[in-house]
């Protein structure tokens, strides 16, 4: 029963990762906590549904097109709306992302309604038996894709002059501007690949689970507690940090009831952040 709950943390500490490497992101460019980033997962989730229902678009075939479009919606809501107050208070930005939280959330209530929406996939009962261990195809799936974005994103920080813009503006916004960075740009970009990535967790959590238009703030609870475990700046630190809280999620469940699930995590929360506030992998910018 252990294995088996450290095998099902694994595959589902991946996802988690990429929740949190997305917020993990614009919290440490932008200094701002985006309290919609739940909300974009959602959108991806909902989409990832649609084209399934609609077209039979396997969720896995959908996530290029997904990841399209929330990088759309990202790169337009931080383009025009929060540039203009991106360099105000963490009050302000944090009044607004919440707003726009409430905003998605009520159209994605008149567009989807307030049912919950899930997907059957045909191979969703296969499953693979290794000594008595069972391992799901889907959410090895999962994992698997959300490991390799996890690598690319990875590239894509340390390898790509955009992404060593986002790391400049990260460390030091008056030298990058100075060097010739347009920061405007730089930042909507940085919205756009957190949003591109939370979409990517939408379409990979829809075959696993249910959801519906108030998802996002559970979610966004999840992203916080990743982001703060991993420590701010490292995408290896979010997915150290989606890993030990699914661990800690599926371990804990067989010991106590699963009510307690969110609990557990937040205990480790409060934990990290008094004996290793800079969390596992702390880092100020995203050059690791």
């Amino acid at each position: 029963m252990l294995l088996q709950a450290i095998i099902n943390g694994i595959l589902l500490g991946a996802v988690y990762g990429t929740i949190g490497i997305g917020f993990s992101l614009v919290w440490g460019v932008m200094n701002i906590i985006n309290l919609a980033h739940g909300s974009f997962i959602m959108i991806g989730a909902y989409l990832s549904y649609t084209f399934y229902i609609a077209y039979g678009i396997d969720p896995f075939l959908s996530i290029p097109i997904v990841m399209l479009i929330l990088f759309l919606i990202g790169y337009v809501i931080q383009r025009f709306l929060l540039n203009l107050v991106v360099r105000g208070s963490i009050f302000i930005t944090l009044t607004f992302t919440f707003g726009l939280q409430i905003l998605i959330a009520n159209i994605c209530l008149l567009i989807w309604k307030a049912d919950f929406r899930s997907i059957n996939l045909p191979y969703s009962g296969v499953s693979l038996s290794l000594g008595g261990i069972i391992i799901p195809v889907i959410r090895f799936g999962i994992f698997i894709v959300a490991v390799i974005l996890t690598i690319l994103f990875y590239l894509f920080m340390k390898r790509t002059k955009v992404g060593l813009a986002i790391s400049a503006t990260a460390q030091n916004y008056e030298g990058a501007r100075v060097v010739g960075v347009d920061v405007r740009n730089i930042y909507s970009i940085t919205m756009g690949v957190s949003a591109a990535l939370a979409g990517v967790s939408g379409a990979l959590i829809i075959p696993i689970m249910s959801i519906n238009p108030f998802i996002g703030g559970p979610l966004i609870g999840k992203a916080f507690v990743i982001s703060v475990l991993g420590g701010l700046g490292s995408t290896v630190g979010a997915l150290a940090g989606g890993l030990v809280l699914a661990l800690v999620e599926t371990i804990g469940t067989t010991i106590i009831p699963s009510s307690f699930q969110n609990l557990l995590g937040f205990v480790v929360l409060v934990l990290v952040l008094v004996f290793m506030p800079q969390g596992l992998f702390g880092k100020r910018s995203y050059n690791e």
